[in-house]
This record gives structure tokens, C-alpha cells and sequence, in this order.
């Protein structure tokens, strides 16, 4: 099977299996209204940071597509969704255009259709530091992410299995590229363990991706017709259970991001109250976008970002960094996970 095709059967399972029942972990947070809240909703900041680069919101569309001449026009549309909502957009792996110099126009397009926007590249944790390079002058990105897909690739018929190579292959692009990096999960999730090894490295801004929206070790077990390969679609650490795991080992210089089946302002504000600098949605955007259009998607990352703002002055938080320090109720799994890695409930992150 070829890549383009790869990428197409991507698209389409994405939308027909959507997230399934995989929770995020997310529905055992619980916050705490403030009655006295001192913040008036035209004083509330939501900009952010990832590293160096500053966002106006703290909301973007992650990685989605790429790579094939059928979803150039998803990606014309993504780009003309970004921009209309005011939100950065990160465009899917670029792996096959800068190894093979195929489809680079499915991800220039991006540019071309917002050419003041906030673009993130994307590529494996197996590139080159020239493929790398080659990945952020392709559509002249402002940040870098670089994927790990273990489980994706394991089941994939045709996937790369060099996993014992990643990690000294990282350290080889740690500093390759101008702009922030960052290291990005696909579905499954980050632990601190693997979080403290990659800040050894030198890395400093994780995407956690953690389990409950896209699975894609459910996508390349349908691709495949692979039925025991099946029971990995609930493979991963929920989303609340990764951001979790990381704030604690975060530095005041480090970013973390959320993503993994976050789906609306609210959960977009218990992510960031959990830890989380900034949130990334892909599924959700995707789907609204093909079923019901530019407009509709649109309109869907706006009333994420004011229910975001809503909860913000319920919280009393006029800020990013005054939501990620609200107190919050854990109950269910979430807290059972809580107490069995030995975390107090009420931590917070430094910075």
C-alpha cells in the first residue's frame, strides 16, 4: 500500500471511528466555583506560550493530514479555519515529503491560505536534522513537532519498528531547528519517567496527546483487518491522567500542552487548570469541518474559547498561569490514579 493511500484510509477511519468509548480521565475533574470572583470577562487574558513562541489563545488545531493530493484542499480549509478563528495550526507528518520530496504543496497550502498564521511543523522521531530543517522551511513553520508513535507503527503492517534508536536520535535534533520543539505523543499519552529522560535530553515543551480521542492503534487495527490487534485501541494513559504525571516534573521554562479527545472549552479549561500551558484538537475540528463546513468549524473554536473565558471568570483566574492554580475536585479513576502515584490532589504546578 502506498503512503498517499496511508493517508487517506487515516482520514477516513478517523471519522468513522472517532473516539470510541476511551475516556480522557477528564470527566473526574471537578472545579470549584467562586462566588467573589474578582475578574470581569473583558480583563481576561488567555495568552499563552510554547517555549519562545507567544499565542494568543491558548487553543490550536494539532497535526490532522498531509501527504496526499485528496486532503490538500482538508488542509486549504484547516489553514482558512485557523485563520478565521484566530488559533495556530500544526499540519500532519511531513516524514514522506522530506524523505521521498512528494506532496510538499499539500502542506505549503497552509501558507499560502493564512501567510501571517502560526504554523507548527511536524515530523517523526526518525528524520534527519536535515529532513528537520526541511520539514520547518516547507511551510516556514514557528515551531516543530516531533512524534512519537510507537503503537501505531507496532501494528502498522508497514511501520518502522527502530524504536530502540529514537532516543539517541533525538538528542541529534534537540538543537537542529530555530524554533521550539516539540516532543508530541500520538494517543497514548507521556509518564513522568519518559518525561524526566527527554528534559535530561534537553527538551523542554511535551504534547502530551495522552488517550480518549483519536486512537491509532484502532485505526491501523481496522486498516489492517487485524483482530488481535484490536484490544490496543484502548491502549494509552488518559489525558487528565498525563497531565497529571507531567506537571510535576514540569520547569517554570517548560511548556506542556494538552490534547487526546479534548472536545470543548470546558475540557480545554480543566486541561489547563490540570497543568497544561496550552490544548490542541484534531478529531473534533476535523469532523465538524467535513460535515458541516468552514463556518461551522469556525464557530465551534469560538465557542471553545468563550466557554473557556466563562470558566476562567467562575474560576476567578484572569490568566493561564491563575487557571492552572485553582483548586479542583479529583473523584473516580482519576483520583484513584492520583493516590497511587503517590501525588497530593491538591498539587500544583511551579512556575
Amino acid at each position: 500500500m502506498t503512503r498517499e493511500q496511508r493517508k487517506l484510509d487515516h482520514i477516513r477511519y478517523a471519522l468513522e471511528l472517532n473516539s470510541g468509548n476511551r475516556s480522557t480521565g477528564l470527566e473526574d475533574v471537578r472545579f470549584l466555583h467562586n462566588c467573589l470572583t474578582p475578574v470581569d470577562p473583558d480583563r481576561v487574558d488567555i495568552s499563552t506560550r510554547i517555549g519562545s513562541l507567544k499565542l494568543p489563545v491558548p487553543v490550536f488545531i494539532d497535526a490532522i493530514t498531509g501527504g496526499a493530493q485528496e486532503v490538500k484542499e482538508i488542509n486549504r480549509r484547516l489553514a482558512a479555519v485557523a485563520k478565521a478563528a484566530g488559533v495556530a495550526m500544526a499540519v500532519g507528518s511531513q516524514y514522506g515529503a522530506v524523505k521521498e520530496g512528494q506532496y510538499a504543496d499539500t502542506y505549503k497550502v497552509v501558507r499560502e491560505e493564512n501567510p501571517e498564521g502560526i504554523f507548527f511543523a511536524n515530523v517523526s522521531a526518525l528524520v534527519s536534522p536535515d529532513e528537520a530543517r526541511a520539514a520547518v522551511d516547507m511551510i516556514a513553520a514557528d515551531a516543530l513537532e516531533i512524534h512519537l508513535n510507537a503503537a501505531q507503527e507496532l501494528i502498522m503492517p508497514e511501520g518502522d519498528k527502530t524504536f530502540s534508536q529514537i532516543p539517541d536520535n533525538l538528542s541529534r535534533l534537540q538543537d537542529c531547528v530555530p524554533v521550539p520543539v516539540i516532543i508530541k505523543e500520538t494517543g497514548c499519552g507521556m509518564a513522568a519517567e519518559q518525561i524526566r529522560e527527554l528534559q535530561a535530553r534537553g527538551f523542554n515543551c511535551f504534547n502530551v496527546a495522552g488517550r480518549g480521542g483519536t486512537s491509532f492503534a484502532a485505526i491501523e487495527a481496522a486498516r489492517g483487518k487485524a483482530k488481535r490487534c484490536e484490544k490496543f485501541a484502548d491502549w494509552g494513559i488518559p489525558t487528565a491522567w498525563s497531565l497529571i504525571d507531567a506537571a510535576h516534573g514540569m520547569q517554570p521554562w517548560d511548556t506542556l500542552i494538552a490534547s487526546g479527545g479534548i472536545c470543548s472549552g470546558w475540557q480545554a479549561a480543566q486541561a489547563i487548570a490540570l497543568g497544561a500551558d496550552a490544548v490542541a484538537m484534531s478529531g473534533s475540528i476535523l469532523a465538524v469541518l467535513q460535515q458541516q463546513g468552514e463556518e461551522a468549524a469556525v464557530s465551534y473554536l469560538q465557542d471553545v474559547i468563550a466557554d473557556l473565558k466563562d470558566i476562567m471568570v467562575l474560576t476567578g483566574s484572569r490568566t493561564v498561569r491563575e487557571l492552572q492554580q485553582v483548586p479542583l475536585i479529583f473523584t473516580g479513576d482519576t483520583l484513584a490514579f492520583i493516590q497511587s502515584r503517590g501525588y497530593e490532589p491538591q498539587f500544583k504546578r511551579k512556575h
